[in-house]
């Protein structure tokens, strides 16, 4: 047995090996200590090796899916090793082979590796939460990236430079990633796999075989790189299925520019569909979910991860958003509607990948006939929005198979097909017949019973069922004596400590008649089963198709509920670069104050050409932080086509979207909390255009004084001239309102604060003109830091302003300083006049003494002595 193990082992790999003994999945030697720690179950041996005894930990095979999903959490891949024949094939195996039939092994086969990116199965998954898989491959500079989620077959392919792939790994939420073995500058997470996976050609033909074409025209235009990842994909999914391809759709392309781009660091800072924990709850997506369909959930983190950048994408969802939000009785009506539809996406998947179960049968029959019902609902709509028109033909069209399905299945099918009883009595007269000649045995052993009772005079006397057994007649053990004589009628079977079992040639009749005839139901039943998934599997796509469009009302209607709830607005979308927020609030922040009995205090935001970058001071805890993220926010949402929390919003396109708000260190790629920092501004500083939305917190923060003035100085600066986004700047150095002095898109405001009898009073209301002071001390009062640490900071900050009146303050000469552009503009003259003396230089010519002059020239030029 070992010896097949290890053969398994090898073929495993870094998969943890569930080796199927029996009723259990038996783990060894390490696998077994990484299981039994994850599952906190315990660890025994088994035998010896090399003179140790062997570790072992097991699971039972029937709650294997709870044990799994726990590895799997873990960041644990198992590989699944099934016996393939019964012990009678084995000696049956071993006879044909001329072995001893007393020492065969059962064969066994990996069958399937689970991992994170490769689940289908409901227990294993979470419900409102996509599960992607993701394959990368670099080709001429630029990546390809191919992603699934085989839980609902959705596949799609894009390209971007090489700093662009965390940003969309963090934007698709990948749970598993795969790459090149040879590539250097995978993502530290991912796993390596033979570069042959990944040639283009390879994943051209892949793609061709799966759908059955010609050519990939029809579904878009797929670069190199994309064809190469699509080609890594598809083989980790052969390898992980063993030869079984799970259901995929045609592959869709996300071309750039479509969506707003969001850089993994602001993904973070935001908390757009996690906490900065990992939690769902307290995010963005937490708050404004009121899906009522696990598969609403999941498109509507999409849109929120992925907000559009085109005017008319938007105005169209938010159109439909508005149906249901003018409408209270219909967005009711809608979303009781669909709160009765199973997850027909993930339900159909099982399905394709042969790992469903007359259960997923009864959810596509179900929530395609509740997809009738909703699309004849919302027909009789007049004027309806142009993306409602686009998805009711979707919800039509299979009249047909709900109606097969419908005579087919029982009302409630079972998980688990062994045991039968799915299949409608009605549905197959055959069928039927064998039911009805099972359930007559079944009566006529109730009858022998009675007859054997009274025959006997044992009234105890009882026939029993079990698996090892079958039929018996069991009597306590007092009267096992009266039916042993030869003459009884009765065989002996078991004797136990309280009772004695017998077997009747009668019941042997009839027992074999009940098994016969349950055997040939099974048989029917599974027959119909395999017959219905492929019905089902014919009309994959347009199934997907319906699936998808019920997500969608479900996220229109869920987002109007949250809009009704919250007083939000619906966004006016502008091509314009402006951004202007009337009495504008923090959904998260706001949500968390309401269940404290407390209220959010709003505040507008006014962007435009000429007053772009806002400078933002003021105490901390004052409310800056929340200001800047509830306008990124409003942003996200409007543009993701969802009403917003304001009294009114009008919003320019935004390209991009930065947030560097907070830091925290990244020990194990060597960055301090002071290199995010810069790492992260270096990022918006290159990337942001006149079209992108960015809120800086407390940039330099994290250096010397003079050191962080410079940088905030040179920052905002930057950002005024070069980028000209729209920006808002929030600071603690008040020295930058100089710049109001030279940068003519710069206003300045302060989030107001007020000290009251010693205390410091924060008033969260932002207003015009300079912060005059950063409160600190009173902040370091309130947070209880001793009193006498306190006053000591009041008397050295009273000297250190007092010295600093005398030299005339950190901003002293700066009001003197050329503009950012004007600096680097003349910085850059010098070099290019520098370069012009050069390249007229003939150094052939030269003598030496004339090399040596224009050495000393040179230096002149460049201002050195």
């Amino acid at each position: 047995m070992m010896e097949q193990y290890h053969a398994l082992k090898r073929e495993a790999g870094e998969c943890l090996l569930f080796y199927r003994m029996g009723d259990f999945f038996e783990l060894f030697f390490d696998d077994a200590k990484i299981a039994a720690g994850v599952l906190d179950i315990a660890l025994t041996s088994r035998g010896e090796s090399g003179g140790e005894a062997v570790p072992m930990c097991g699971v039972p095979v029937h709650s294997a899916d709870g044990y799994l999903a726990r590895l799997i959490r873990a960041g644990h891949r198992v590989a699944i090793a099934e016996q393939v024949e019964t012990p009678d094939e084995a000696r049956a195996r071993a006879k044909a082979e001329g072995k001893p039939s007393s020492k065969v092994l059962v064969a066994r086969q990996i069958i399937r590796f689970v991992t994170a990116g490769t689940l289908t199965e409901d227990t294993l998954l979470e419900p409102r939460r996509a599960n992607r898989l993701a394959a990368l491959c670099e080709l001429r500079g630029r990546v390809g990236i191919a992603a699934c989620d085989i839980s609902t077959g959705r596949m799609e392919l894009e390209e971007c430079e090489a700093d662009g792939v965390a940003a969309a790994l963090s934007r698709l939420g990948a749970r598993e990633i795969v790459a090149p073995e040879d590539w250097p500058d995978a993502p530290y997470e991912a796993i390596a796999r033979p570069p042959g996976d990944f040639a283009s050609e390879r994943g051209r033909k892949r793609l061709e075989e799966l759908h059955g074409v010609a050519t990939l025209d029809a579904f878009g235009t797929f670069s190199r790189a994309m064809l190469a990842a699509a080609g890594g994909l598809l083989a980790y999914l052969d390898h992980a299925g063993r030869g079984s391809m799970p259901f995929l759709l045609p592959p869709t392309v996300n071309e750039t520019g479509t969506v707003m781009a969001i850089d993994e660091a602001s993904r973070t800072s935001l908390e757009i569909t996690a906490t900065q924990n990992g939690e769902r709850a307290g995010s963005l997506l937490g708050t404004v979910d009121r899906c009522v369909t696990s598969a609403g959930a999941r498109l509507l983190a999409e849109d929120l991860s992925a907000p559009l950048a085109r005017r008319i994408a938007i105005e169209a969802r938010l159109a439909l958003v508005r149906l249901f939000h003018e409408d209270p009785i219909l967005r009711g009506d809608t979303r009781e509607a669909l709160r009765a539809i199973p997850d027909i996406a993930r339900a159909l998947a099982r399905l394709v990948a042969d790992r469903g179960s007359p259960r997923d049968l009864g959810q596509v029959r179900d929530g395609l006939a509740q997809a009738r019902r909703l699309n004849d609902a919302l027909t009789r709509l007049p004027d309806r929005p142009p993306l409602l028109d686009e998805l009711l033909p979707q919800l039509t069209g299979h009249g047909a198979l709900v109606d097969e399905l419908s005579r087919a299945l029982v009302p409630s099918p079972p998980t688990e097909r062994g045991s039968g009883g799915y299949i409608a009595a009605g549905y197959d007269a055959a069928l039927d017949a064998l039911r009805e000649t099972s359930g007559n045995a079944r009566r006529a052993i109730a009858a022998m019973e009675a007859r054997y009772r009274s025959e006997t005079g044992i009234s105890a006397l009882k026939i029993k069922h079990n698996g090892v057994l079958g039929y018996f007649i069991e009597v306590p053990a007092r009267h096992g004596d009266a039916l042993m004589g030869p003459d009884s009628g009765f065989t002996h079977r078991q004797t136990m400590a309280n009772a004695v079992r017998f077997n009747s040639v009668h019941l042997h009749e009839e027992a074999s008649r009940i098994a016969e005839a349950g055997g040939h139901a099974l048989a029917a039943e599974e027959a119909h089963f395999e017959a219905l998934v492929e019905t089902v599997v014919t009309a994959r796509e347009r199934i997907a198709q319906t699936a998808d469009a019920l997500a969608r009302i479900d996220v229109a209607a869920g987002l109007a509920e949250r809009a009704a709830e919250g007083g939000w607005c619906a966004p006016q979308i502008d091509d314009a670069p402006c951004l202007e927020i009337v009495a504008g609030r923090h959904p998260v922040v706001e949500a968390a104050l309401a269940k404290a009995g407390e209220r959010f205090v709003p505040n507008d935001c006014g962007l435009a050409e000429t007053d772009r970058l806002w400078l933002i001071g003021g105490p901390n805890m004052g409310g800056k932080s929340t200001f800047l993220r509830a306008n990124a926010l409003i942003v996200l949402l409007a543009q993701a086509g969802s009403y917003v929390p304001a009294t009114s919003a009008r919003i320019g396109l935004v390209d991009r979207l930065f947030s560097r708000v907070g830091a925290s260190d990244n020990l194990a790629r060597g960055r301090s909390t002071f290199m995010v920092e810069m790492v992260e501004t270096a990022a918006i500083l290159a990337r942001a255009s006149e079209r992108s939305f960015v809120i800086l917190d407390e940039i330099g923060r994290g250096t010397s004084t003079y050191d962080g003035l410079a940088l905030a100085w040179a920052v905002a600066e930057a950002i005024h001239e070069n980028n000209r986004c729209r920006c808002l700047f929030a600071t603690h150095y008040h020295e930058l309102a100089r710049l109001a002095e030279s940068c003519d898109a710069l206003s300045l405001h302060h989030v107001r604060a007020r000290e009251w009898q010693g205390d410091l009073v924060l008033l969260h209301e932002v207003a015009e003109g300079p912060a005059d002071r950063s409160y600190g001390l009173a902040v370091a009062k309130l947070a209880g830091v001793p009193p006498e640490v306190v006053d000591r900071a009041s008397a050295v900050l009273a000297k250190l302003e007092k010295g600093r009146e005398e030299t005339g303050g950190l901003a002293a000469g700066l009001g003197d300083l050329p503009l950012f552009s004007a600096a680097v503009q003349a910085e850059q003259q010098e070099c290019d006049s520098l370069r012009d003396t050069l390249s007229a230089l003939d150094v052939d010519a030269l003598s030496p003494r004339e090399a040596l002059d224009m050495l000393y020239q040179l230096k002149r030029e460049a201002g050195e002595s």
